[in-house]
């Protein structure tokens, strides 16, 4: 079957889904290609979860202006697509006087770049604001903030549906062929420039973004673009329990190391109550090696207990692993500028590369400068019908008390508990295998709601889950699939 769409996007992290979402507001046919199974599967549902105020980048750098021109707008961005967040402020603690200078050097840094109420705070101000955090003193950032980046993408990509966006899963990009350079009279007379051949489908498009993330390089290779290279950087987490949660309310991070190409390992509380311990920072060879390592994780323990005592291992519940797609290797050291970009010999292609944080934060003005580049070639005209609203599932255990009885009246399966540990009932669980994109893997269930995200892990809900999943989508045991192609919870009945 062959596709033929305007704009074909590759990639449905939350860069991709934001250029989706915003494109979505003009008369443009749009689809987006994903290798995996769902949105928000790689480097943009492997992060700290934190809105970046800004003053971490380079003065005039791409990253300076897009981060503080997403952080600033974000509320409005939280309210429209209902996605849950808080401006938590954040400190950056030293101990040192050359800790000091760093840290008044990056409050010039963040002021030149237009951040708001950056300031240096002593040892007192700390305790009130993290009470036990350590820390000699530290700078304050009232912009920053936290939000979950999973509900975030999905939300993107969910509004862009709504608003007509196609989404295909599953469709890895194998070939990109120019049609405009070998064919130009097909371009001209039928305005298709790019063919573009995927695993399962043929599509073709006027236009083609690159948003592949750690594969923007290789994309970018079937485009005849050969000037960049991705170095995949790995960074390890650990997960504290939600009993932790009410010893640390704002993230707190070290002094960074402008030369270790990320900022540190940090404590971050999560909006949903959990702490994060990491990053790590590490150069590996592999882009989709998502492994934890015993070393990595006693240096993370070692190095968040600087300055967040607490580290109990009482309270660990799970670790996971996020790579960020580098453009500078670690001879080289510290961060590149973000690439957005059109060439002569790729017109109507827009290549985003080394896309990595503040990625998250950026989303949106990033999205916004892709459509201003298609704009000054084409005569984008804004759909009438675009709605930027798009509404949550709603959780119940947020609910008050009359507020849950009511729900439980309406619908009877609020009234039964599915998650445990997170108090998910089987109406949400209902909700988000109904989901608009068409998900069905368990971690795809996993993200919309927190189901298997609490203590247990899973332990109680998850073999409900699949029951439900199997009922709801028609689907055997053999077809449940945990997050990835291949990915088979079970090769047959587990028990009669």
């Amino acid at each position: 079957m062959n596709h033929h769409y305007d704009i074909i996007i590759i990639g449905s992290g939350v860069v991709g889904s934001a250029v989706a979402r915003e494109m979505s507001k003009y008369k443009m046919k749009i689809a987006v290609l994903e290798k995996e199974l769902d949105v928000c599967s790689e480097t943009s549902g492997r992060n700290s979860g934190v809105l970046h105020a800004g003053f971490n980048n380079k003065p005039g750098s791409l990253m300076a202006k897009y981060c503080v021109e997403g952080c600033l707008g974000f509320d409005q961005i939280a309210k429209e697509l209902d996605i849950p967040f808080k401006r938590t402020g954040k400190i950056v603690v030293g101990f040192t006087e050359e800790d000091k200078e760093k840290l008044i050097r990056l409050i010039e840094q963040g002021e030149k770049n237009g951040v708001p109420g950056l300031e240096l705070i002593g040892k007192e101000k700390i305790k009130e604001l993290a009470p036990y955090v350590d820390g000699e003193f530290a700078m304050y950032s009232p912009a920053t903030g936290i939000l979950n980046p999973f509900i975030y993408t999905i939300a993107l990509a969910e509004n862009a549906h709504e608003n007509g966006v196609d989404f295909y899963f599953d469709q890895e990009v194998i070939a990109i062929h120019n049609l405009g350079s070998n064919s130009s009279q097909i371009a001209e007379q039928t305005g298709i420039r790019y063919e573009v051949k995927t695993i399962k489908d043929t599509f073709t498009a006027r236009w083609i973004i690159n948003c592949a993330g750690l594969n923007s390089d290789k994309i970018a290779r079937m485009l005849g673009i050969k000037d960049y290279t991705i170095y995949p950087c790995r960074g390890e987490y650990f997960i504290l329990d939600q009993k932790a949660g009410e010893y640390l309310k704002i993230p707190a991070y070290p002094v960074p190391n402008p030369k270790v190409g990320g900022l540190g390992i940090h404590i971050t509380p999560t909006i949903d109550g959990n702490i994060l311990v990491g990053p790590s920072n590490e150069f590996i060879d592999e882009k989709d090696n998502y492994s934890s390592t015993q070393e990595i994780q006693d240096l993370l323990i070692r190095d968040g207990s600087r300055i967040f005592p607490y580290l109990k291992r009482e309270f660990f519940i799970r670790n996971f692993a996020g790579i960020r797609p580098k453009l500078v290797s670690k001879s080289i050291g510290g961060f590149a500028d973000f690439v957005i970009e059109e060439r002569e010999e790729t017109p109507q292609a827009i290549i985003l590369v080394g896309i990595e944080s503040p990625g998250l934060t950026s989303a949106i003005p990033i999205a916004r400068r892709v459509i201003e580049m298609i704009g000054q070639k084409e005569d984008l005209k804004p759909k009438e019908s675009f709605n930027p609203y798009r509404k949550g599932i709603l959780s119940f255990k947020e609910q008050t008390l009359e507020k849950k009885k009511e729900l439980i009246t309406q619908n009877s399966f609020y009234g039964e508990i599915i998650c445990r540990c997170e108090t998910i009932t089987k109406a949400e669980i209902l909700e988000a295998i109904h989901n608009p994109l068409g998900v069905d893997t368990v971690v795809g269930i996993k993200n919309r709601v927190r189901a298997m995200m609490g203590r247990c892990q899973g332990g109680y809900c998850e073999t409900r889950i699949t029951e439900l999943l199997m009922e709801e989508k028609k689907k055997t045991e053999k077809e449940i699939l945990y997050a990835r192609r291949n990915g088979n919870m079970f090769t047959g009945k587990v028990r009669e």
